[in-house]
């Protein structure tokens, strides 16, 4: 899963940032399994990007409700 840009976070619609949201945290949840079980993961600063990008999108979707 590529990272959002802030440039494609603006124009992005709600429905496609709720699915990307969703995979994202499937991602994170992959990678905490891994460091979990004691793993490294194969890239440690993916997973600070991944946490940032999902504040992101929650962000603006919580913008667009208020919007509503």
């Amino acid at each position: 899963m590529a990272i959002i840009r802030k440039s494609e976070l603006k124009v992005i619609k709600v429905e496609e940032a709720s699915n990307k949201l969703v995979e994202l945290k499937k991602e994170l949840m992959k990678y905490n399994a891994q460091i979990a079980i004691g793993t490294v993961p194969e890239n440690a600063g993916k997973i600070r990007e991944i946490k940032k990008t999902i504040a992101r999108l929650n962000n603006k979707i919580m913008e667009a409700e208020k919007k509503r």
